[in-house]
């Protein structure tokens, strides 16, 4: 009995085979640790629907002045692939979603939209990982991102993903994000990577953004369950078809810690230092004023400010899906409307995709953004989302979803507008597995 004991505490204190294998660490964008299932085989989908939709407007006013609320019926095809396949060192999973919309009385907002959620892993050397991360797709008006996923092994929240547009206007993003994880010993490693991403609208008067970035972490584990750390990150972002750009510097103390099997916290907590240059009225001195007759010019402002920073996540992982709660502030690019904010986001969701006929999906988040940039104010939203699937026959599945989103401002008074999508269908796929819900 005390050799096993004595060999179970070597091989704890080895370096594991280029594994962490302790709590997931947030701030490295990683899904929980439990939600690490065996395979999922690549699954298609394809779902026809009914759909009612409130809110639509476009980049554009009425004849009165005032911003468009259009309300349609339509039908909606989609279809798409997930799944998960491994290798001997390398391992892929896979979320992608198209779908093609037509409303009957509005087709100025008939769309095309795709969404990729791409992750792979790839073991180097035995104390070496290298991993990717991808996000990208076109959308018109787009509900549900930003949720855990069964079959792709990171967080998408952690991402560069727009989710509170406020136009019903072709958005087109992209995401890539590459990290080297080092596992040093059994305790300790190290994480080093970049990012890049874009985000692009149709509508000329909407504001583009590009941006690269730059982190790296140190992670030791205190125990079986507890990892502690710091993380530095910088990110340089600039906007496109305005003048403007911020360099952020996040600087962050890490904390995870398995509070049992399948029930996990992680979080982070520090300060970001926040260089911004933007083009700013300002008022002329009076002598001026009198002489030229103008009573405001223009001048590249130069802010630098500290705001608290970090983000926590606690997770439960079921046999058949996974709970989740989360909440933090970070720095963003804006909104296309907006450019350089400060968010506070929080969301819950849960999924569940049952052995027999069910799958549930929730989802339901609430930002609030502070703009420092072009404009100066505060706007928010709060969105929710339920999705249900029913096998009724072999392949052949009942599927229903509905979708809100509530825009919110005190300082604009305009920004303030509900929209809704209910979507009754069938959806087809192969297998008995009920379908999995996005």
């Amino acid at each position: 009995m005390k050799l096993v004991r004595v060999l179970t505490l070597i091989g704890w204190a080895l370096p594991a085979f280029a594994q962490y294998a302790g709590p997931a660490i947030l701030s490295r964008g990683e899904a929980p640790a439990a939600m690490n299932a065996p395979e999922i085989k690549f699954r298609p989908f394809v779902e026809i629907a009914a759909t009612y939709t409130t809110g639509l407007a476009g980049v554009a006013v009425t004849d009165q002045g005032n911003l468009p609320n259009l309300d349609s019926y339509g039908v909606d095809l989609a279809f798409g692939v997930s799944g998960t396949h491994s290798w001997k060192h390398t391992k892929l999973g896979l979320d992608y979603r198209g779908g093609l919309s037509h409303f009957v009385t509005q087709s100025a907002f008939d769309s095309l939209s795709q969404q990729i959620l791409l992750g792979v892993t790839h073991q180097v050397t035995r104390h070496i990982i290298l991993s990717l991360r991808e996000n990208g797709g076109m959308f018109t008006r787009i509900f549900g991102l930003g949720s855990l996923s069964q079959t792709v092994p990171f967080d998408p929240s952690q991402s560069y993903i727009p989710t509170t547009d406020f136009f019903d206007n072709r958005t087109y993003f992209l995401s890539s994000q590459l990290d080297m994880k080092i596992q040093k010993t059994a305790r300790l490693s190290f994480d080093l990577g970049g990012s890049n991403y874009f985000t692009r609208y149709r509508a000329a008067g909407l504001i583009g953004s590009t941006g690269v970035g730059a982190h790296g972490d140190v992670q030791y584990r205190l125990s079986r369950r507890s990892t502690v750390g710091g993380v530095y990150d910088f990110e340089d972002f600039f906007y496109n078809g305005q003048f403007g750009a911020a360099q952020v510097h996040t600087f962050q103390a890490t904390f995870a810690r398995a509070l049992a099997a399948k029930l996990e916290f992680s979080g982070s907590a520090g300060a970001s230092r926040v260089e911004q240059t933007f083009i700013e009225n300002v008022p002329v001195d009076p002598a001026i004023a009198a002489l030229l007759g103008v009573s405001m010019t223009t001048e590249i402002g130069h802010f630098v400010s500290w705001i608290p920073s970090g983000a926590v996540r606690l997770s439960q992982v079921f046999s058949r899906g996974v709970l989740y709660i989360s909440a933090g502030r970070s720095v963003v690019p804006g909104n296309g409307l907006f450019t350089t904010s400060y968010a506070d986001v929080a969301s819950a969701g849960y999924t569940y995709t049952g052995v027999r006929r069910w799958s549930l999906s929730a989802l339901a988040t609430y930002e609030r953004s502070r703009s420092i940039g072009n404009f100066s104010g505060v706007y928010a939203d709060v969105a929710g989302g339920l999705s249900a699937s029913r096998q009724i026959m072999r392949s052949v599945h009942f599927v229903v979803n509905y979708d809100a989103r509530s825009y919110r401002s005190g300082t604009f008074q305009n920004y303030n507008r509900l929209i809704q999508e209910a979507r009754v269908g069938l959806g087809f796929t192969p297998g008995d597995v009920p379908l999995r819900i996005w």
